[in-house]
């Protein structure tokens, strides 16, 4: 009898991510800058949230996949990102600032055209809410228009890295036993996963001292 994956193209891989809810909903691998490298990554949109994918793999291992058996013990799987970090450096490219100039307000489909980039698009939907957070908005004539605002990043930086403290101290007595100071350094090293160091990063960590 024929293997289910015979006519693969390439071999079966575990990936462990979201279900779409709607009966004949699916999620859409989108190919983004990543906000920190800036090298292409891609990521799952499903049922309006933003996914990265991680992998792991430990030394020994292999998976069972019905008839089939996967020498490869690894496994993907899919984590929630918060999508301000990605749409980031596009707001802050957007603005073009200059010294005590704070920028232009840009539309949003001027802000996600990335030449190279059609992944973007898929997530104005979203864009638009999750950036009022961060930035100026001024409506005009039924149009939104938006300039990323410091003074907003750093609120909402701030109140990520509480936050992740807050769930730190909650994964056992070891990190429960840490000082404030060693908290705020791990929710710190978490973000900056995501974060550019210049200048958010230091900024930041000038707030927090």
């Amino acid at each position: 009898m024929a293997s289910w994956c015979e006519n693969m193209a390439l071999p079966p891989r575990v990936l462990i991510g979201p279900r779409a809810s709607g009966a004949n909903g699916q999620g859409s691998i989108l190919s983004l800058r990543h906000p920190k490298l800036e090298e292409e990554t891609q990521y799952l949109f499903i049922d309006g949230g933003l996914h990265e994918f991680n992998w792991f793999k430990e030394r020994y291992g292999s998976w069972f996949l019905g008839d089939y058996v996967c020498e490869d013990g690894s496994v993907y799987y899919c984590t929630l990102v918060d999508p301000i970090f990605v749409f980031l450096p596009l707001f802050e490219a957007a603005r073009m600032s200059s010294g005590k100039d704070l920028g232009k307000f840009r539309q949003l489909d001027e802000i996600l055209y990335i030449e190279g980039y059609p992944g973007y698009q898929h997530l104005m939907s979203i864009a638009g809410n999750h950036m009022e957070l961060v930035c100026e908005v001024k409506e005009v004539a039924n149009m939104k228009f938006f300039r990323l605002d410091e003074t907003k990043v750093l609120t909402w930086l701030c109140c990520k890295v509480h936050s992740i403290k807050e769930a730190i101290t909650k994964l056992g007595k070891n990190y429960a036993a840490q000082g404030e100071r060693e908290l705020l350094t791990e929710a710190v090293q978490i973000i900056r996963e995501n974060l550019k160091d210049e200048p958010w990063l230091t900024v930041l960590c000038k707030k927090l001292q």
